[in-house]
């Protein structure tokens, strides 16, 4: 078996569905498990229709679920317009989650309390609209395909909002439901991103999560692939959105992957990887709208030569300097600092420390008040904005003579903040104005990759 994952670009209308239907049905032989994102677009409607809920503004979210309802209506209607039959079943299925949505959100609308729970209903609804009707397509077309309930899979614990998935309650469920919704079919078809604790209360797993469905579910049939569609042509050398002239990467080691995808890289949501390094399952990285090219392989690092492969970047964050004399010669600072952000659950990027110093990089969209309130009470704490981090990443990158000289070279009128490299010596990362990195970015990308024999 294979798991094939189709973002929201690849379903986002009647010509990108057509696509992805006919790139499914070319790999009917490895018997393929259909995971789907909502609609491009549709779960930023979701997070308005839940936003709007919570001010009661009733009237706002009856008009938000009217154009949600009519899209994938319309939809179908363009999808089956030859096979009506399929086409009322869809329209059906439809009609049914979205009036069951607007009572929910009616409900939320006259209380006017939007709870977590109650906010993963609401923005989890696009993968079943879009399952839903692709899979009533995919059976039109010929391709008897077998509808599952990914909340009857991927079991997480309550964080309602980014649930942590149960490896172990989630593999002993997988494969008696892809079992059973295969008995007499083609192919089957389930949902990304939604997710439900053991006791069947409705969790997501975070934006951009339809990726660790995928690999989860991956993990748990064995799969021998796991296949992410999206509308590139796999892994580049830089994001192409800032870079100009980057490079697809033919394959990259899962701790590259991960590490690219972790430090600013869109193009995998940063756990995909873990599932299958699990399992040593490949993945590869695909271009729904062009479904012959190569794309790239995220393979073991054994069949990964040594290398820079990527500049990465994460656009907005915050860098916390903690100072205190305290920590000079003691034992267990750190692990007071540390413990601060993990009760506060705010994950931190790059560390550098010194004497009596600590700097740490943390998202932007973190809440850090409680943070820097709580590490107030023992050091001196500045916090740093606008900030952005840049990341180099490949290979035994150590082992890299002149990488240092090569990244920094085109950064001489750049202020630096902070370097950091990881242990693992795939990534060597450091911290710059906001309004510098794009040009930081582009300059050290040319330089590594666009200079013969740079590397």
């Amino acid at each position: 078996m294979i798991v094939m994952k189709f973002g929201g670009t690849s379903v986002a209308d009647c010509a990108a569905i057509t696509r992805t239907i006919a790139i499914v049905r070319s790999k009917l032989e490895q018997k393929p498990v259909v995971v789907v994102s909502a609609l491009s677009k549709v779960t930023d409607l979701l997070y308005k229709i839940a936003d709007s809920a919570a001010l009661k503004n009733r009237m706002e979210t009856s008009e938000l679920l009217g154009r949600l309802r009519s899209r994938h209506i319309g939809l179908a209607g363009e999808l089956m317009a030859d096979a009506p039959e399929y086409c009322a079943q869809a329209c059906a299925r439809i009609d049914e989650i979205c009036d069951r949505l607007d009572s929910f959100v009616g409900a939320v609308c006259a209380l006017g309390e939007l709870s977590d729970r109650s906010k993963a209903v609401i923005i989890g609804t696009g993968e079943y609209l879009s399952s839903n009707v692709i899979c009533c397509a995919m059976n039109a077309k010929g391709i008897r395909t077998g509808y599952m309930d990914a909340r009857t899979m991927i079991v997480t614990d309550d964080e309602y909002l980014k649930g942590e998935p149960d490896s172990d309650a989630i593999q002993a469920r997988v494969p008696g439901v892809v079992s059973a919704a295969y008995e007499g079919n083609d192919a089957v078809i389930t949902q990304g991103f939604v997710a439900a604790t053991a006791e069947g209360e409705p969790t997501v797993l975070g934006r951009g999560g339809s990726d660790y469905s995928a690999s989860l579910i991956g993990m748990a049939i064995n799969a021998t692939a796991i296949e992410i569609w999206t509308d590139v042509d796999g892994v580049r050398t830089a994001d192409p959105r800032k870079v100009e002239n980057t490079r697809c990467i033919e394959k990259i080691s899962f701790e590259e992957a991960a590490e690219m995808a972790h430090f600013g890289a869109k193009v995998l949501h940063p756990l995909t990887i873990e599932p299958a390094v699990n399992k040593n399952i490949p993945i590869y990285v695909l271009n729904s709208m062009n479904p012959g090219g190569k794309g790239t392989a995220i393979l073991q690092s054994s069949f990964i030569e040594d290398g820079v492969k990527s500049v990465s970047f994460k656009e907005n964050i915050l860098v916390i300097n903690i100072f205190s004399t305290k920590m000079i010669n003691t034992s267990g600072f750190l692990k007071k600092v540390f413990e601060i952000f993990s009760v506060n659950k705010v994950s931190v990027d790059l560390i550098s420390t010194s004497e009596a110093n600590i700097s740490v990089t943390v998202d932007s969209t973190q809440k850090i008040g409680r943070v820097v309130e709580q590490l107030s009470e023992f050091a001196d704490v500045y916090v740093d904005r606008d900030k952005s981090q840049i990341s180099v990443i490949g290979k035994n990158i150590i082992n890299l003579k002149g990488l240092l000289r090569q990244t920094f070279a085109p950064l001489s009128d750049c202020k630096i903040y902070m370097i950091s490299q990881g242990a693992s010596y795939v990534n060597l990362s450091f911290v710059v104005d906001r309004d510098s990195m794009t040009d930081a970015v582009r300059q050290i990308h040319k330089y590594l990759f666009e200079n013969e024999g740079s590397n």
